[in-house]
């Protein structure tokens, strides 16, 4: 649906959680007021399922005459109620607006000469401020002090507390610039990521970042939320650098942090969700599969503040649940988790969800379940995505594993147009892979081989190829995202790829146990 100015208001009541409609209903003092045309409108946009203006209108105005103005305004007044809705709502939950409003009443009772109560107040405010490291907030406290000393014309108790202000408030503002520098290295360094997902770290921008000073000691962060992000960072840079046990030591370290404060996480545990699901990709890395359960508890058990937490838990919680069916070879269990998480989603806005980042996950969970068909329909939805700086790689890939499929479906006729196809596009786009290459010449003497040996001796071949590329660092980031030494070892074993991953995977935890 496209995001237009008249869906606006649609799209925003889609959005609020089930606690902010009820929270809405109360705010308007309109729980079960028929006759309130703008709460009227509201049920009815929170009824349909799809935007449609002509209908909403019928409903809350019925055949009545009225001036499309008078609609308009309905809406443009029903847009800003819900938004103060949730400014209030937001009050009332969160510890930014809780200071703030802390504030404003030491304003008011400043200009009306309530000296003892701002005290009283800013004492309360800057206690909170200190805890939850609202730094600007906290220089705020310290600014109305001074006022209200002047004020009171308070020169013994101004004398005696100036130069401890001033202290404080230049520490403050140390902490403040020191947070801010954390969160700018932090955003330079997430978008060279995702700028070069895929590729090995070019040796200039990474590098670079890493080298800087407030990234070489913990201690350089000053605060809770600067060392979070110290460690967010160093995380980044070990997965970047291909350095998985240190991807893993710093997310556990950067893990257990976060749980250290509960307090600034049931404020926000917005970035615990994403550090979590970084956490049990580290797990992955390094087989570490039971590490991955824990992380799944986890986040099950994660309560949502948000909207957008909801649909990070359920975006993190699903993608992780995917990646251990997909390793453990349990495609079975995938397909139960994948029919949940289609029901679960229907829950969401379709705005707001976008399913385009699982296509990937849904074709090899339907692909590992034997389910063709369905596999070839979301590989397809996946190189139908609009490319981009992130999917230039993952096209490659796409097509690469359409030949496989076809190839599956013994589609020979279409697979000889398709090898031609792919060819073309590999060649034109970037210098082939050695793996793409092997592929695609196995697939051609298949789709020719006229007899079952002659297909066997080019997958025997098409073994020995893949064996020869397994240090080779260049290819691995494309070889580690789909099985393809399994997929060869179940055509040439003439078993299920299923029954291969999960004979793989009880190996490695046989190999770890000794």
């Amino acid at each position: 649906m496209p995001k237009t100015s008249s869906d606006r208001l649609f799209r925003l009541i889609k959005s609020l959680s089930a606690t902010e409609k009820r929270y809405f209903k109360v705010f308007i003092g309109a729980t079960g007021n028929k006759g309130n045309k703008y709460a009227s409108l509201f049920d009815a946009m929170d009824a349909q399922v799809q935007f449609d203006d002509d209908a909403l209108r019928l409903q809350v105005y019925g055949r009545e005459p009225m001036q499309s103005r008078k609609y308009s305004e309905l809406k443009a007044y029903l847009y800003e109620l819900v938004v103060k809705s949730l400014q209030a709502y937001d009050e009332n939950t969160s510890i930014d607006y809780k200071i703030k409003g802390m504030l404003q009443g030491v304003r008011a009772l400043h200009r009306r000469a309530h000296f003892d109560d701002c005290l009283q107040i800013l004492a309360k405010a800057g206690k909170l401020a200190e805890e939850y490291e609202k730094f600007g907030a906290l220089l705020e406290v310290r600014h109305w002090e001074k006022l209200v000393a002047y004020a009171r014309g308070d020169i013994d108790g101004l004398d005696k507390r100036i130069a401890e202000i001033e202290e404080e408030e230049a520490r403050c503002t140390e902490r403040l610039q020191n947070l801010n520098a954390y969160q700018n290295l932090f955003y330079e360094s997430w978008l060279s990521i995702r700028k070069n997902a895929l590729r090995p770290a070019s040796g200039e921008e990474l590098p670079s970042l890493s080298d800087h000073p407030l990234l070489q000691d913990e201690k350089h962060a000053l605060s809770h939320q600067a060392r979070v992000l110290y460690y967010r960072v160093r995380s980044i840079f070990s997965y970047a650098q291909k350095d998985y046990a240190g991807f893993y030591a710093m997310s556990q370290l950067l893990i257990g942090l976060m749980e250290s404060r509960p307090l600034m996480l049931r404020e926000d545990v917005s970035e615990y969700i994403s550090a979590l699901s970084n956490y049990s990709v580290s797990c992955g890395y390094l087989g570490d599969y039971e590490g991955v359960r824990e992380v799944l508890k986890k986040l099950r058990n994660v309560q949502p503040n948000t909207r957008d937490d909801e649909l990070k838990i359920h975006r993190q919680y699903y993608t992780n649940a995917f990646r251990l069916c997909i390793v453990t070879g349990e495609f079975k269990e995938g397909l139960q988790a994948l029919e949940q998480h289609l029901e679960e989603v229907k829950l969401f806005d379709k705005d707001q969800f976008e399913r385009s980042s699982f296509y990937f996950q849904y074709f090899y969970i339907y692909f590992g379940a034997g389910d063709f068909n369905k596999a070839l329909d979301y590989l397809n939805e996946w190189l139908r995505l609009p490319r981009s700086v992130e999917r230039q790689d993952l096209q490659s890939l796409a097509r690469i594993l359409n030949l496989i499929i076809h190839y599956e479906m013994d589609n020979y006729l279409l697979l000889d147009s398709l090898l031609r196809s792919t060819h073309r596009f590999l060649n034109q786009h970037k210098t082939m892979l050695s793996f793409e290459v092997s592929l695609i010449q196995f697939l051609r003497k298949a789709v020719k081989a006229g007899k079952a040996k002659e297909v066997q001796e080019a997958l025997r071949q098409l073994r020995q190829d893949f064996d020869a590329l397994s240090g080779n660092t260049a290819e691995k980031a494309m070889l580690q995202l789909f099985d393809f030494e399994s997929w060869i070892e179940s055509k040439l074993s003439g078993q299920a790829f299923s029954h291969i991953v999960q004979e793989k995977y009880k190996r490695l935890l046989l190999a770890e146990k000794h």
